[in-house]
């Protein structure tokens, strides 16, 4: 009964062209997707703020097949989450029987300087408390990543890392993260956005609208997702990549117009656009052009791999169970987009 009351007060703001304002949210209620629908839009609907559409996303990722939305489907709409201090960690010493290694620079996940360290922190402190089998842990932070996968985990000075993508291991088994690493199940996932001018004609409702474009990415990030088994856009050369030195260099060239868009996850996106003044001058397509895992990663040759695993992998499982993952996203999330306004 919610539910259609939920979708019978929307059409009505609509078809009298009044959204609600962020005060008045239409949010704790269920939705059916209707035809033409997608998360910005049901976003807008609820809570007159586009940007709000990941708390949707991480809310209804059990029945949304990737990022898209498919009319007749149910979704909840959640309120979003006050601000509130992160749990306590009492498994957490200094001294302790498992050693993580994670840095910083990488919001809204990891940043010493974020509440709770940051939204992947909290969730790996929240799954390792509700694992079957605690262990205490500890948590170094080093600030160069590069340092983090070789040599410090590869030679085991610590016993796992965090967060990490995972290449598509099925289709390049030799990829040196595949032949020297085992990874967790994905603590969460992040949509990879495209991102265009505002004033360009662009559209990417299909794979087939990427043929022939540039797309720009910074030098180091991972490409596995432009050639894929279904997408052999570089190997085939149907997409054109270029590397700049960094994202606020790729949105520059956007600007030049030597590329056609750029391609960064959600959040690192909307962080450089408004570190290059670009907010009104550069959006995200509404279809992501993919979505990746951020992983927890252990040396396949530490004796106590399976262990560890299982014990991050047992946790996330209960911390989904209980409800509490979804209020530490959601409280991390807006926190994000405050910040950002």
């Amino acid at each position: 009964m919610l539910k259609h009351l939920a979708t019978a007060a929307i059409a009505l703001l609509l078809a009298i062209g009044v959204a609600p304002r962020a005060a008045q949210a239409i949010c704790n209620v269920d939705y059916r997707v209707q035809p033409g629908d997608t998360l910005f839009s049901i976003a807008e609907t609820h809570y007159s703020d586009r940007s709000r559409w990941t708390l949707i996303y991480y809310s209804n990722q059990h029945v949304l097949e990737g990022p898209s939305v498919i009319p007749g489907k149910t979704l909840h709409i959640p309120c979003a989450q006050q601000a509130s201090a992160p749990d306590a960690t009492p498994l957490r010493k200094d001294d302790a029987e498992m050693k993580l290694l994670t840095g910083g620079g990488f919001a809204p996940f990891t940043d010493q300087t974020l509440p709770g360290q940051g939204m992947v922190t909290e969730l790996v402190n929240a799954a390792l408390e509700l694992t079957p089998a605690p262990v205490s842990y500890s948590i170094t932070w080093e600030q160069d990543w590069s340092k983090h996968l070789f040599p410090m985990l590869d030679e085991k000075q610590f016993d796992m890392g965090f967060p990490w993508l995972k290449p598509d291991c099925a289709a390049n088994p030799t990829d040196e993260r595949c032949v020297n690493f085992h990874f967790s199940e994905p603590l969460m996932t992040i949509p990879i956005m495209v991102f265009v001018r505002a004033d360009a004609a662009f559209a990417f409702d299909s794979d087939a609208d990427m043929l022939g474009k540039t797309l720009c990415r910074p030098e180091g990030y991972y490409t596995h997702d432009l050639d894929r088994g279904d997408r052999r856009w570089l190997s085939e050369g149907k997409l054109t990549l270029v590397q700049a030195a960094d994202p606020g260099a790729c949105f520059r060239k956007l600007m030049a117009r030597e590329v056609d868009a750029v391609s960064l996850n959600l959040f690192l996106g909307a962080n450089t656009l408004i570190s290059e003044g670009l907010r009104d001058q550069v959006i995200p397509l509404e279809r992501p052009l993919s979505e990746e895992g951020l992983h927890v990663v252990i040396s396949k040759r530490h004796w106590r791999g399976t262990s560890h695993l299982y014990r991050i992998n047992a946790g996330l499982k209960a911390l989904k169970a209980d409800g509490r993952f979804q209020d530490i996203v959601s409280r991390h999330l807006e926190l994000f987009w405050a910040q950002l306004q």
